[in-house]
């Protein structure tokens, strides 16, 4: 079956919806001390402020949204730092039962493209230190570490 990318449009806000809950499934799983189970991962509302700025892009099989990238554009100007336009993934997804097929990647490769058409200065984004499938494939695409966040969580008594 043939998949194609493309802007997402204001009927497909129920089945982005349903991945974006999927993905904040496995946060849950990963960092319930962080995320928690909610009825609305991405409101209507944000949803159509993307939409505007087309922001979101769906892949789509025989009619339905199988998998979904959300990103903004950051400008990054002011003080020590160097003024700099990066692409940044907010959000990244595929419907479960697609996974593994390469639609993760259809949706990386445009976004690639639309990084190198648009003038960007840097391509970024954040994975969870547990998603290792993903980390996988952005280090294929040759992402590196160039920021680590850590923490220090409250000791349980």
């Amino acid at each position: 079956m043939k998949i194609q990318i493309r802007l997402a449009k204001e009927k497909d806000y129920t089945q982005i919806e349903a991945i974006m809950k999927q993905i904040h499934a496995l946060h849950v799983q990963w960092r319930p001390d962080i995320y928690k189970a909610v009825d609305t991962v991405l409101s209507r509302e944000l949803f159509l402020e993307h939409l505007e700025r087309s922001e979101i892009l769906a892949a789509e099989e025989s009619g339905e949204v199988v998998g979904m990238a959300i990103y903004v554009t950051r400008r990054i100007a002011g003080g020590p730092q160097v003024e700099r336009k990066v692409l940044f993934v907010d959000s990244i997804g595929v419907k479960e039962g697609h996974r593994g097929q390469g639609i993760g990647r259809l949706l990386f490769d445009e976004l690639q493209r639309i990084y190198q058409d648009g003038g960007y200065d840097g391509l970024e984004l954040q994975v969870n230190a547990k998603n290792l499938a993903a980390r996988r494939i952005y280090a294929s695409y040759g992402f590196t570490e160039k920021s680590i966040n850590l923490e220090l969580l409250p000791q349980k008594e």
